[in-house]
């Protein structure tokens, strides 16, 4: 097997062990909201102004997608949108005392996780994290171009 081939297959199994490992606690904790629900909450409490065409872009979806899911998000009393004096064109999120508490259990469980794991990260030397971060930034750019070739922001395709 391919070393490339090798990176993908381990990136996946490292992904799907986290995933696995924090889903029944996140599920517990978070219960009644989807994990998307949960990252646009935490998007939207750490990016001011956030929009439908910021969200769309960051979550890989399209905006009829967006629109769906912020209004469900509303609908839930998890945000509400405003408009600016200057633009009153523009639709913005921010989230209500509800979806910051949300937000805060999010958070507190990434902390648990963390903590979980430092066993590992305490070893890395920096020079080592810089590497993977290098490789990480650059494979990432690449993915970039090649949704930008695609021009849409669906992840279903």
């Amino acid at each position: 097997m391919h070393k490339e081939d090798q990176v993908i297959m381990r990136f996946r199994d490292l992904f799907n062990k986290m995933v696995w490992l924090n889903k029944s606690k996140m599920e517990v904790s978070l219960k009644g909201y989807t994990s998307t629900e949960v990252h646009c909450l935490e998007y939207i409490g750490r990016n001011e102004d956030s929009n439908v065409t910021k969200l769309a872009e960051s979550f890989y979806m399209t905006s009829g997608a967006i629109s769906k899911l912020t209004k469900k998000l509303i609908k839930k009393g998890l945000i509400e949108s405003y408009q600016k004096q200057e633009n009153k064109k523009e639709i913005y999120f921010r989230l209500t005392e509800q979806g910051k508490a949300i937000d805060k259990v999010h958070e507190e469980l990434h902390k648990e996780f963390k903590e979980r794991d430092k066993a590992v990260f305490e070893h890395v030397t920096d020079e080592q994290f810089d590497s993977m971060l290098k490789f990480i930034e650059s494979y990432s750019r690449h993915l970039d171009a090649e949704i930008k070739k695609k021009g849409v922001y669906d992840k279903s395709e």
